[in-house]
């Protein structure tokens, strides 16, 4: 079979198909007579040949059914040819035999056909009428061409452009007179295709009989008041008493493009006007409507005054006048630039008259924030001489205290109760670091999907015990819905609500939960508390504001304000409800995702349990020499191997005398001589690969929080937590940590 196919060549014909088949049966019939084998090898041979020859009848036969079918397809296929070719020499003929010359363009403007007609009075451009030859390509020949004839002042580039300008138009009509005082008037309309049919119908006679009529009608003044018309810018028609046409200009023709066949002696204002009508837009009807009623008045006509567009958008003003021998003047003003500058000027003073309002609200907006960043200082001020100082002044009395301690249990208890002043310290900075963000506008947030179970667990373990002191019963009920919300904020938020209703009980129960509320999900904080008066429910809001109902356990004002300002940037609603006597509660509404088992990012901060860090070698890199220390000492108290530089210089020196690397670095981020942590961290990894890092800082602001997202870096703001730390260190190198 390969033998078959590798002589028999797909383009060889059927003939030779055959002779080559037929030859290669006699060679091998051949072979089997010659065969003498008395093994059967020639049978098997012949055998063969009547397989090959069975093939061969097949295949003969595939070919020729094949050569059948194509032949019908070829047929059908030019009896289809003829068929158009039929069709386009009937078109072809049907043009031919129309009077006036035609031609057609697609709608990308090229040359489909036209007849031997087409810019007959141009013969220089016929050759040029091949399809395919582009309008813009047409239009420029005919321009140039030395048989069109101009006006005097017109130019070949001012009829090219207006020639162009007319073509935009869906519907036409125009006159073009060549330089043996022959006229064509032009008829462009556009097809459903959007391609373009020319008419050219020659109007030499008609213009020619308009001119002999116009002859016998003129005499030298009405020839002077012809001169006159043609040179006013206004178009102008003259009507008799009959409403008959009996004078006009040229500039009336270009504002509406009418046909000279309208434009005759005789011609009734009707005929006229429906042309006109077409012209305008059709907003202007009630407009026009009044002017064909002013025409047909018969008992003397009033000036008249209108205001028309037309479709070019040319606006027009009109003016009718009634003469003595009750025929009348119509006159069209082009005042399209008056208007447009009338109009840009108007909305110049409203635009301006809206941006001095604007620049009026904001600078009033503006007044009241400040004033109430001036009273906010005031507040500020007078309770910080207190909030602030006073746990300051308690924490330097308890260190000197240390000097008289007599034991160390007496020593432990005053370290504690400083770290306590110190932490209310850190509490009051972190509230009014909050307060300050939110009302400069700074704070940003970062939506993530995330569970409240874990959230609220973790709220309850930290209130529970302080709850538990104070008497009080604590409880978190259990919520399997997600939420969409900046994690952070919305624990802050929880948070201060939680330590209010702690801080304000004096006995009973906290019971925070989880509703669902349509397609939202609302968090609940509800105590047994004493209530907040109805006159005090608006003020608790605000800063540094305080209940005088005795039952207060501290506290600095400012929690509530933090609650609202950050429920109000998080577009959570925030509710309370209170009745004197009986308690108080808070709802904060939040968009709910689902249920537990929904996707959930993991954006929102999981809190990190404390590791063993024992035997990790970190490098601390301080500009600050007393903070430096200070860390140094706490990192060698959990058997830290401690590494402390200044700056950059000085960690890469100590490094390269050292010879080894950190297993992780904890760097601040503002160093001196502009340099800053993430630079640090950056040259050490470029050195020693990729080393661990933990970023310290006081600069709170969101574009540093994501840069050190971006980087993969853990981000520990200042007064830094100790337990915070060591559970950042243990995470960044458990490996090394578990040792």
């Amino acid at each position: 079979m390969n033998l078959a196919a590798s002589l028999l060549a797909p383009e060889d014909s059927l003939e030779t198909r055959n002779s080559k088949l037929l030859k290669m049966t006699s060679v091998l019939m051949a072979r089997v007579e010659r065969s003498t084998d008395d093994s059967g090898a020639a049978y098997a041979h012949f055998q063969r040949a009547l397989m090959l020859e069975d093939q061969v009848r097949d295949r003969t036969r595939d070919l020729e059914h094949t050569l059948d079918e194509l032949n019908q397809s070829n047929a059908r296929l030019s009896q289809a040819m003829r068929e158009a070719e039929g069709a386009r020499a009937d078109l072809f003929d049907a043009l031919e035999a129309v009077r006036e010359g035609f031609a057609l363009f697609d709608q990308d403007d090229r040359l489909v056909m036209s007849n031997s007609r087409f810019c007959e009075l141009l013969p220089d451009l016929q050759p040029r009428l091949e399809p395919g030859l582009r309008f813009t390509e047409y239009v420029a020949l005919a321009a140039r061409s030395p048989h069109l004839a101009l006006h005097s002042g017109r130019s070949r580039l001012g009829w090219l452009k207006e020639r162009l300008r007319h073509h935009r138009l869906p519907s036409v009509t125009f006159n073009v007179q060549t330089t043996n005082d022959r006229w064509l008037q032009v008829s462009e309309q556009r097809t459903p295709g959007q391609g373009t049919a020319i008419l050219q119908t020659d109007i030499t006679e008609l213009i020619q009989l308009e001119r002999q009529e116009r002859d016998k009608l003129l005499d030298e003044q009405a020839r002077l008041i012809r001169a006159t018309l043609d040179h006013v810018g206004q178009g102008i028609a003259i009507f008799d008493a009959g409403n008959r046409l009996v004078g006009w200009n040229e500039r009336l023709r270009q504002l509406f493009l009418l046909p000279m066949r309208l434009l005759r002696v005789g011609t009734g204002f009707t005929g006229l006007a429906a042309h006109l009508r077409t012209a305008l837009m059709p907003e202007d009807a009630p407009a026009f409507a009044r002017l064909a009623a002013w025409v047909n008045t018969r008992d003397g006509r009033p000036p008249l005054d209108l205001q028309f567009t037309t479709r070019n958008g040319i606006r027009l003003d009109a003016f009718g006048q009634e003469m003595p021998d009750r025929g009348f003047v119509v006159s069209f003003t082009d005042v399209t630039a008056e208007r447009e500058a009338r109009l840009a000027l108007l909305a110049a003073n409203e635009g301006l008259e809206q941006r001095v309002l604007e620049r009026t609200l904001a600078l009033e907006n503006a007044l009241a924030q400040a004033e109430r960043a001036n009273a906010s200082k005031s507040r500020f001020v007078a309770a910080v001489s207190h909030d602030l100082l006073q746990p300051l002044s308690a924490a330097k009395l308890f260190l000197a205290a240390l000097d008289s301690a007599a034991s160390p249990d007496e020593v432990t208890l005053t370290v504690n109760r400083a770290r306590s002043a110190f932490e209310s310290v850190e509490s009051i900075l972190g509230a009014l670091l909050d307060i300050s963000r939110l009302d400069s506008g700074a704070a940003g947030i970062t939506p993530a999907t995330f569970p409240l179970d874990g959230l609220l667990t973790r709220l309850g373990d930290e209130f529970r015990e302080l709850a538990r002191q104070q008497g009080l019963d604590l409880r978190v009920v259990p919520s399997s819905l997600v939420v969409r919300s900046d994690a952070s904020y919305l624990r802050r938020v929880v948070q201060n609500l939680i330590a209010n209703a702690v801080r304000y009980t004096p006995s009973g129960k906290v019971l925070v939960g989880v509703r669902r509320a349509g397609g939202a999900a609302r968090i609940e904080i509800w105590d047994t508390g004493p209530g907040i008066p109805a006159d005090d429910r608006e003020a608790v809001f605000h800063e540094f504001h305080r209940l005088a109902n005795g039952h207060s356990a501290g506290g600095m004002g400012l929690g509530l304000a933090i609650v609202e300002r950050a429920c109000a940037l998080l577009d959570h609603p925030l509710e309370l409800i209170s009745e004197e006597g009986r308690g108080t509660g808070f709802r904060i509404t939040v968009p709910l995702v689902g249920e537990r088992h929904a996707r959930v990012d993991r954006s929102a901060p999981e809190t990190m349990l404390p590791q063993d860090v024992e035997g990790v070698v970190a490098l601390v890199v301080e500009n600050d020499s007393t903070v430096r220390t200070a860390l140094v000492g706490l990192l060698e108290t959990w058997g830290v191997s401690a590494l402390d530089a200044a700056g950059p210089e000085d960690a890469l020196g100590l490094l390269a005398d050292l010879g080894i690397a950190p297993d992780v670095i904890v760097a601040d981020y503002h160093l001196h001589d502009d340099h800053d942590g993430l630079q640090v961290i950056a040259a050490l990894r470029a050195r020693y690969g990729v080393i661990p890092a933990v970023l310290v800082t006081a600069d709170r602001s969101r574009r540093l929080a994501d840069r050190c997202a971006a980087l993969g870096i853990p981000l520990l703001n200042k007064p830094v937590e100790p337990a915070r730390l060591r559970a950042v260190l243990a995470h960044c190198h458990p490996c090394r940590a578990a040792r």
